[in-house]
């Protein structure tokens, strides 16, 4: 399968680029908060727009900038300050916003940062109204001289709204019970820095919880640095060391999570999937008895649903694709193997938050550790390559790669997948492939991945 991007500044997952520099440089950021504020209009006459930011040196002057665009055009800006993505999407459900704003780039260096946007009902925004903006923000940033962020007064934090979105997961979960356990969090020094100590502090009152939590001194360079839920091998040795029997991972905006076992073991999203999908299903919560997962998710992943009698079904890479498909089939569990979770019963996006605490409460109503209720999960053997490219050409039109494709796919067949892709958030080609043959995995996925680098590689 292969996946060409066609925007020019809109990703999978909003706009991500070096903080600075085309398409997150000023006059773009400004023109991106004109652009908001019109498309609010047909709404409100004076939209409100409520920003949230992770701890990036470059959020505070993005925040600033974007809400001088916003401003410009009429709407009214609210600042919740450093929170996770999906505090934004649910303040701005719940609060009465006409659109919520997230500044951050996730798991990316800490040299990047983005833009999200989210609607008042807390689901990104479509494609099509992205699309729809494009046009106004490329025209005005062409047109227009960059504004000074240094001029710009700082966004004023509210940290009652902080404040709510904590108490929104203490309700989400209600009554999760810590006695006893021994648990790693690993905040990666990003939003969930600004969360996780205030609602672990209040989970753990009063009961003899071991609660470890470490990432939380962020600086504006160290987000994601070799720790995090894109290094879900720091906390799983974490702990180990110290003893523990499980390990939570967020990434920089805290809409991952990723864990860890007793056996310095990583548990990714097709894990946390399996765990959930069998007590969703013994509580009559799995509608249809369907999980959505996406092409990344591995096969031993959809033969432990099916031995549950759950099925499967595949969405393009993207929580965004995940979350249409589950709408479409009307399902109440998905996610992707990077540890985005979705419940739309629970929420509109995916929040590691709210994922660790549904698994905390299942370990603590079954009285089984995390290493048991996955315990069967047979992972097939699956490498993914990245290739910085220079460009993102459709790859199927390029010879030499379709043929290293197709030479994949036939010596595979049955006892594999081969998944080619661009990433919707950075310059990649990625490269996943996954058989019951390691020798053969490798060896195609080094051609093909040789084929691309000749091709575009940088």
């Amino acid at each position: 399968m292969t996946v060409t991007a066609t925007r020019k500044l809109f990703g999978t997952d909003g706009i991500r680029a070096i903080a600075g520099e085309a398409p997150l440089d000023p006059i773009t950021i400004y023109a991106v908060g004109l652009a908001l504020a019109h498309s609010l209009k047909h709404s409100a006459a004076q939209p409100a727009v409520l920003l949230g930011r992770d701890t990036r040196e470059s959020s505070p002057w993005i925040a600033a900038t974007l809400a001088a665009g916003l401003r410009a055009a009429g709407a009214v800006v609210e600042s919740a300050g450093i929170v996770p993505t999906p505090a934004v999407a649910f303040l701005a459900r719940t609060h009465g916003f006409q659109a919520g704003v997230v500044i951050s780039a996730s798991h990316n260096p800490w040299i990047d940062n983005g833009i999200k946007l989210f609607g008042s009902d807390g689901f990104k925004l479509p494609d099509a109204v992205e699309l729809a903006m494009e046009d106004e923000i490329l025209h005005h940033a062409s047109k227009n001289p960059a504004p000074d962020p240094a001029s710009l007064d700082p966004v004023e934090d509210n940290p009652n709204l902080q404040a709510d979105y904590i108490q929104f997961l203490i309700d989400t979960v209600p009554g999760v019970k810590l006695e006893g356990l021994s648990i790693v969090v690993d905040c990666a020094n990003g939003a969930a820095a600004a969360i996780a100590p205030e609602l672990f502090r209040r989970l753990n009152a009063n009961l003899s919880a071991d609660i470890t939590l470490l990432n939380i001194a962020p600086n504006g360079r160290n987000i994601n640095d070799g720790c995090g839920a894109l290094y879900p091998t720091y906390v799983a040795q974490e702990v180990q060391t110290r003893g523990a029997a499980l390990g939570l991972s967020f990434d920089g905006d805290a809409d991952r999570c990723m864990m860890a076992g007793s056996k310095n073991n990583v548990l990714n999203g097709d894990a946390i999937l399996l765990a959930a999908a069998r007590d969703m299903k013994a509580r009559g919560l799995l509608t249809g008895d369907l999980v959505v997962a996406t092409t990344m998710s591995n096969m031993g992943l959809e033969a432990a649903l099916r031995s549950s009698g759950i099925r499967m079904l595949r969405a393009p890479v993207g929580d965004r694709y995940v979350l249409e498909q589950m709408l479409k089939h009307n399902s109440a569990l998905g996610g992707e193997q990077s540890g985005h979770i979705l419940m739309p019963h629970l929420a509109t996006t995916g929040d590691g938050l709210l994922t660790a605490l549904v698994v905390l409460d299942l370990i603590a109503r079954t009285g089984r550790s995390i290493d048991d209720l996955t315990a069967d999960l047979k992972v097939f053997p699956q490498v993914i390559v990245n290739i910085k490219v220079r460009e993102k050409r459709p790859l199927e039109s390029i010879p030499a790669v379709a043929a290293a494709i197709r030479a994949a796919e036939q010596d595979l067949k049955d006892s594999g997948r081969v998944v080619i892709r661009y990433s919707g958030t950075e310059t990649l080609a990625r490269v996943m492939i996954e058989a019951e043959s390691e020798s053969l995995m490798r060896h195609h996925s080094e051609a093909i991945a040789n084929a691309i680098r000749h091709e575009l590689g940088v």
